[in-house]
């Protein structure tokens, strides 16, 4: 492990020398990740995307990409888009990006599961902003907003996530 990792700790997230509240899945952290469990999953991951709201925030980094009205994420393990970015419409199942809440104003999108996802192993892991401090949420892992775009400041493509195993 180095400083430049993001590392999942019972006090939160360290990362670059500071250690960052954070909510994980409301079913705690699972070796063995399921569509819709509500864990976190386990594991090496790296940081593959940073979505942001045009509207909202500017953009946090240079490789940031504006989220539109038609970005989707689709969690439907029967589709061939299944866990991956997906354009509407789509008829399968799926998060919309753009949503009426914060929650999504800024997404850091993660490796599980990714590029070749494997139907029911879980999609949409994300990092994102919290509902509330330390309330679970479906597997992603989740921030206060300010922390958020801080991480999402320093954070490039590739950057390790390190969930250790429950």
């Amino acid at each position: 492990m180095s400083p430049e990792d993001l590392v999942l700790t019972p006090q939160g997230i360290r990362f670059r020398g500071r250690m960052i509240p954070c909510s994980i899945g409301r079913a705690g952290i699972t070796a063995d990740k399921r569509e819709g469990d509500r864990a976190t999953p386990a594991g090496l991951h790296r940081i593959t995307g940073l979505w942001y709201r045009r509207d909202r925030l500017p953009p946090p980094a240079r490789w940031a990409r504006a989220i539109g009205p038609g970005d989707l994420w689709c969690d439907a393990p029967g589709d061939p888009a299944y866990n991956h970015h997906a354009r509407a419409p789509l008829a399968a199942s799926h998060e919309r990006l753009r949503r009426a809440d914060p929650l999504y104003d800024l997404i850091l999108t993660t490796d599980w599961n990714w590029p070749e996802a494997v139907p029911g192993r879980g999609s949409a892991i994300f990092l994102h902003q919290w509902r509330r401090p330390r309330l679970g949420t479906e597997g992603c892992i989740a921030f206060a907003r300010r922390d958020l775009i801080w991480i999402a400041r320093h954070a490039t493509p590739g950057t390790r996530l390190i969930v250790p195993q429950p």
